[in-house]
């Protein structure tokens, strides 16, 4: 494929070692930079001392610690949109500016033709029924709540309730259950999923006491694995069958899209404003029309101060007399939001001190993350900003004295217990957020542009975050100045973003690729103006941050975004000229991840298109995308050991829908494999594929379905056969038996 004058660069790689390729996090080390490229700010060490993660490690982080407002748990805006097969097509929720719009879901199955999926054993328990009656007798709720929720429960069969912990929910959820006359309740092992919910409501049976109900108590939720709403539909299909009831208790943190979620305890507020409305209005229908407004359910939905609701009921008064418009009224939670975040700012020390504004800062920063590394970076930039006010003065944090109850109530913000997304795994901590999801926007917005005496403190104080060893402060330091680009990119970046951006530091340059790719999301503009720029620079740090941003949000122009990648990945050949140790492995082994999250993105039916137009362009542009395709095929579902290929799963889902993915995976997978560079490579990641057929049903059949579409010739014949026969099993073990049935699928040739 190469033309007569390429170069011919070494031709091993990740490719041919597949633990280089491994997505611990703490892999692919990042060479150094080539030519005479310093250090950005003259502190860092040299770039190849430093372990990088791997783009699909660090998009993982980006997703796990992202802020709740910038709605990034969809994978599929980011790579891996295959997971499961029910995230295919899915486009996250936007914030722009001070509108923050919901999200749109297009739902795909995962199925084979002649095949159906086992279902899962039902995993539950009986609730005792002495256990319910006794229960049932110490309840205490509201009549008319009690009955409502019965009668939504009968109705729908399926009833989300959301609260927070130790608030009785789950006694709620028995109770209800127990009064809706369930013959028998059973309690649901509380690691069932969103996607195995429907399976593990058990069967329908005959002879079975009927109704039958079942409780799942704090469902776990993640943001790449949210509860939808037709995991709900097909819940509710099941307990059809057999006269069964289902009440699910999820945390406020809970991630659902399109699934109303009952909340335990109800607000305040509406009982404020109706009583405000009463003594302004006398005719009782104008009150009731004023209370059915859609920007009144919206408001009482914010949570807003008893001063606030009286002021908007005086506001809907003079709506009802035209002395306001209805943008008036549907613009009075933002601007009720705006002044009290002046009025933090603007009050005096002795109303509001110093300490206390820079939590405020803090928590915009870190809203919804663990209360005490919130309060321990506040501190942080409480003494950067004392440095503004007092140069020559020693900045001094008290160490103790601090109200945690009064400093959250000040915030307008509240302290919950819930799981932190970890390295290790989900660890419970004590967090901390606003009650208006609006509030870090706002807040930081406010910050930024109303007062840039605090950016001298703000900017130090994001650069010490960026070094931190925390993946969370380091997103957060990402998102944090993403906003700050939202509202004013030309600062943002020259004072921060460019500095990361050519820092030799590994870390520095992420976190401007994550600052660059969430102030996108946020409709930023001229983000894709930038990385095109930087994609052609002679900066090798700015390629390498366009690279790595591209496979973030290149799937929403999957066409330009691959241009880039195959013009940079032209360049690294071009200048080898024939030193073949000039060449640069670890830019090529970016350029093929992000080729690999495109792939598994939502964009990956154009993308796949893009690869297979391309392929025989010339040398580095084939090299680009077979290299590409094999790093994709390694990825699994959840990144679990023996996750499902996420790309076995899309051909799985083409072969049943019929699209072009059914001709192009199997395309691909034979010029990788007949590809010198890539056969060891695409050997070992097939199998990877059998030894996780050799564990799930699932995967064996879509494997089968595969492997006879891989063997035109006899040579390819020759290689599976070889492939199968002679593979190990695991640590030495027997050969997995679910070689020899796969063997059998194989077309003599």
């Amino acid at each position: 494929m190469s033309t007569p004058d390429s170069p011919e660069p070494p031709r091993s790689g990740p490719a041919d070692d597949p633990a280089a390729a491994s997505d611990d996090g703490k892999d692919g080390r990042e060479g150094g930079a080539k030519g005479s490229e310093g250090a950005a700010d003259g502190s860092e060490g040299s770039e190849d001392r430093e372990q990088a993660q791997t783009p699909w490690s660090a998009r993982r982080d980006l997703i796990d610690h992202s802020p709740r407002s910038m709605n990034v748990g969809d994978r599929s805006r980011f790579g891996g949109g295959l997971v499961g097969g029910d995230q295919h097509g899915v486009s996250g929720g936007r914030v722009t500016g001070d509108v923050i719009m919901g999200s749109k879901t297009e739902i795909h199955q995962w199925a084979i033709p002649g095949f159906s999926a086992p279902s899962a054993a039902s995993a539950s328990g009986e609730v005792p029924r002495t256990t319910l009656v006794r229960l049932a007798d110490s309840f205490v709720a509201a009549d008319a709540t009690a009955e409502a929720l019965l009668t939504r429960l009968r109705r729908d069969r399926v009833l989300v309730l959301s609260g927070a912990r130790s608030t009785g929910r789950h006694t709620a959820a028995l109770t209800l259950l127990h009064r809706l006359g369930a013959a028998s309740v059973h309690a649901l092992d509380r690691d069932t999923g969103p996607a195995t919910l429907a399976d593990r409501v058990g069967t329908a049976d005959e002879t079975a006491e009927r109704p039958r109900g079942y409780v799942l108590a704090d469902l776990a939720t993640r943001r790449d694995r949210p509860l939808r709403e037709h995991h709900l539909l097909a819940a509710r299909d099941r307990l059809a069958t057999q006269d069964g009831y289902l009440v699910v208790t999820v945390g406020h943190t809970a991630v659902l899209e399109d699934v109303p979620a009952v909340e335990w305890h109800a607000p305040p507020a509406a009982d404020v404003l109706a009583a405000h409305l009463r003594t302004r209005v006398a005719e009782e229908e104008t009150r009731a029309k004023l209370l059915e407004l859609p920007d009144v359910a919206e408001f009482l939905s914010r949570s807003h101060q008893l001063r606030e609701v009286a002021a908007f009921a005086q506001q809907l008064a003079r709506y009802a007399v035209g002395e306001v418009t209805a943008e008036d009224i549907a613009q009075f939670s933002l601007i009720s939001l705006e002044n009290q975040v002046r009025e933090w700012f603007e009050e005096d020390e002795a109303s509001v001190h110093l300490r206390d504004k820079a939590f405020l800062v803090a928590l915009a920063a870190f809203d919804d993350g663990p209360y005490a590394l919130t309060a321990e970076l506040s501190d942080l930039l409480y003494r950067l900003l004392q440095k503004t006010q007092n140069p020559v003065g020693v900045p001094e944090v008290p160490v103790f004295g601090t109200h945690i109850g009064k400093r959250l109530q000040l915030a307008r913000a509240e302290r919950y217990e819930d799981d932190e997304h970890t390295e290790w795994g989900p660890v419970i901590q004590q967090k901390a957020r606003f009650v208006d999801d609006r509030a870090p926007l706002v807040l930081l917005r406010e910050v930024w542009t109303g007062h840039p005496s605090a950016r001298p403190a703000l900017i130090s104080w994001l650069r010490q975050l960026a070094d931190d060893g925390r993946p969370l402060v380091r997103t957060r330091a990402a998102s944090t100045v993403a906003v700050l680009a939202r509202t004013d990119l030309p600062s943002a970046m020259a004072l921060v973003i460019e500095p990361w951006a050519t820092s030799n530091r590994f870390r520095h340059r992420l976190v401007a690729v994550n600052s660059l790719t969430l102030a996108h999301l946020i409709d930023t503009p001229n983000i894709p103006r930038i990385l095109d720029e930087w994609s052609r620079s002679e900066d090798r740090r700015l390629r390498w941050v366009a690279v790595r941003a591209y496979a973030l949000i290149g799937a929403e122009r999957p066409e330009q975004a691959l241009a880039a990648l195959r013009t940079a990945a032209r360049s690294l050949y071009e200048n080898v000229r024939g030193d073949r140790d000039a060449f640069d492995r670890e830019m090529a082994d970016e350029l093929r991840e992000a080729v690999a999250l495109l792939l598994l993105s939502e964009a990956g039916e154009a993308v796949l298109a893009e690869l297979r137009l391309h392929l025989a362009d010339d040398r580095p542009v084939h090299d680009l995308t077979l290299g590409g395709f094999v790093s994709a095929c390694r990825h699994t579902q959840d990144d679990e050991r023996y996750g499902h290929p996420l790309v076995l799963g899309w051909y799985a889902r083409a072969v049943t829908d019929g699209s072009a993915a059914a001709q192009g995976v199997p395309f691909l997978w034979r010029a990788a494999l007949g590809d010198p560079a890539e056969t060891r490579g695409a050997l070992n990641v097939l199998r990877e594929w059998v030894l996780i057929a050799d564990r799930s049903t699932t995967t064996e059949w879509a494997l089968a379905h595969l492997l006879p579409t891989l063997v035109t010739t006899p040579q390819e014949y020759h290689r599976l056969d070889h492939l199968l026969r002679t593979m190990p099993g695991e640590d030495g073990a027997a050969p997995p038996t679910v070689a020899s049935r796969l063997l059998t699928t194989l077309p003599v040739r």
